[in-house]
Parts: C-alpha cells; sequence; structure tokens
C-alpha cells in the first residue's frame, strides 16, 4: 500500500490557473463591442454620422475637379474614410477612456489579476472592428451613390490594408494618450473634438487640398489625418487626380514614413502620460 504525500501532490500557480494577456484581451474585447452595440444611440451616431455628411457634402458639391478627371464627389468620398477611421479610434477612444476613468471604472480592473495589456487589447478589437465597418459603410456609398470605382488590382488594396492599420493605431494610441488630458469625464468632449474638428479642415476633409493655405497644409501634415486622407485618394481616384496634392503625387512612402512615426510615438505618449485614475484621486 502506498500513501501519498503533500510533495507527490501536483502543485498549480496562479499564473498558470490563470489565462494570459492575448486571451484575455479577446473576451475583453467582445465585451466592448457588447457594450458598445447595446447603446444603439451610440452606434448610430458613430457609423451615421460620417455618412450623412457625405451624403451633403457630396450632393451640394456635384461638379467635375478641373484638370483630376474626378468628382467632388468622389473626392469627398476617400477624404471622408480617413476622417470616419480617425472618429472610431482618437475621438472615440480619448472620450471613452477619459469617462472610464472619471467613473472609477480603470481603477477597479487596475485592482483584478487582470494584466494591463488585456485592456487595451480589448480596446485594439473595438476600434478595428468599428473601423472596418465605418469604411466599408462609407465605401458603399461611395460606390452605390457617387460613382466611386473601387479598386481592382491586389496592389491597390494592399496599399489601402496598410494604410487603414497604421492611420488606425496611430490614432488610437493618440486617442488613448489624449485620453489624460481630460480633468474629469465631463470635459473629455470638449477637449477631444475640437481639435479634431480642426484637422478635419486642415486635412482636406471638408476643403480640397489645393484650396487651403500652405502654412495649414504644413500644420494638418504634423498629424496622421492629412496622410491617410491622402492615401486613400491614391487608393480610390485615379492617377489623374494626383495635381490636387500638395507634391503633386500620391507619396506612399512619406504617407507610411509618418503613419509609422506615429505609431511609435503614440505608443510612447501612452507609456508617459496614461493614468488608471484621475489626478483628484490621489
Amino acid at each position: 500500500m502506498t500513501t501519498t504525500t503533500p510533495r507527490d501532490v501536483p502543485r498549480t500557480t496562479t499564473a498558470e490557473r490563470l489565462p494570459g494577456a492575448w486571451q484575455l484581451g479577446l473576451h475583453r474585447g467582445a465585451l466592448e463591442l457588447k457594450q458598445f452595440f447595446r447603446q444603439r444611440e451610440q452606434g448610430v451616431f458613430t457609423f451615421a454620422f460620417p455618412v450623412v455628411l457625405l451624403f451633403l457634402f457630396a450632393s451640394i458639391f456635384q461638379d467635375d475637379v478641373e484638370g483630376a478627371g474626378i468628382t467632388a464627389a468622389q473626392l469627398y468620398v476617400a477624404a471622408m474614410i480617413g476622417a470616419g477611421i480617425m472618429s472610431v479610434s482618437f475621438q472615440s477612444l480619448g472620450i471613452g477612456i477619459a469617462l472610464e476613468r472619471d467613473e472609477h471604472v480603470l481603477r477597479r480592473l487596475r485592482g483584478t489579476p487582470m494584466p494591463p495589456a488585456a485592456y487595451f487589447l480589448g480596446k485594439v478589437w473595438l476600434v478595428l472592428v468599428t473601423g472596418f465597418l465605418e469604411t466599408a459603410l462609407l465605401l458603399a456609398a461611395g460606390a452605390t451613390m457617387f460613382d466611386l470605382d473601387l479598386p481592382t488590382s491586389p496592389g491597390k488594396w494592399l496599399t489601402f490594408a496598410w494604410i487603414f492599420v497604421l492611420g488606425l493605431t496611430g490614432c488610437a494610441l493618440l486617442g488613448v494618450a489624449v485620453s489624460s488630458v481630460p480633468r474629469s469625464g465631463r470635459s473629455a468632449s470638449s477637449v477631444v473634438v475640437l481639435p479634431f474638428l480642426v484637422l478635419q479642415f486642415i486635412s482636406g476633409v471638408y476643403i480640397a487640398i489645393d484650396t487651403v493655405p500652405d502654412w495649414m497644409l504644413t500644420l494638418g501634415a504634423l498629424f496622421p489625418l492629412k496622410w491617410m486622407c491622402q492615401g486613400f485618394r491614391g487608393v480610390f481616384l485615379p492617377e489623374s487626380a494626383q495635381v490636387l496634392e500638395q507634391a503633386g503625387s500620391w507619396e506612399y512612402g512619406r504617407i507610411a514614413l509618418v503613419l509609422a512615426t506615429w505609431c511609435v510615438g503614440g505608443l510612447a505618449l501612452c507609456l508617459l502620460t496614461f493614468r488608471w485614475k484621475n489626478k483628484s484621486d490621489g
């Protein structure tokens, strides 16, 4: 007869019992998406607002763009895709995280065994899904109502994919960083929406690039929105439309460099500025 000693009993550590950050991040992402779509007003506004703006601007300005071989409506479709991506990433995270901090949601999450990375992975899944849906709606509206020609070559879609990923990542990181600026959740909208609105006007979203003053274009070129819009114009508009750009070309190399720089810089800003609780909480 054999006896079992405590030394013979297999031991499991807490780290072995808990799922990893990646698995928790997937669960957290599913929760974020459920919360987003359960708030119907927020979902409708997020997806409908860029589409409504596109319809208004494209319906008002229907003339052909001289020398570019496109209509003004097609120009707006390409630019609004960039604005829609920044809306669901920079604006959504900047306001949403500030509210969660103000309501002590972040403080409670920080006190759980969940790795901090899982929280941010959840936000990544949220902006990826909403950004994809937003872009799909704008492309569908552009193709059906405003004669936007979707690319037929794999190379164009590959270009679209890396601009989408780099732009969404850079804007999301910038949104996480800016969420620490508001003193409270109530002031988050004012802090985040105003710079986003200004950027849309100086980045070629509502006003054609060739009509924006050079100093405004230079200021807008410091941020990712201008380069996303330029890249998407290169994907969805014919080569003849390059004459409208400040440099007379799509500048894909510079677009990749600026967006990648914002991904790295945005990560650094997040690491330096992100807080789990308000300053007033000590």
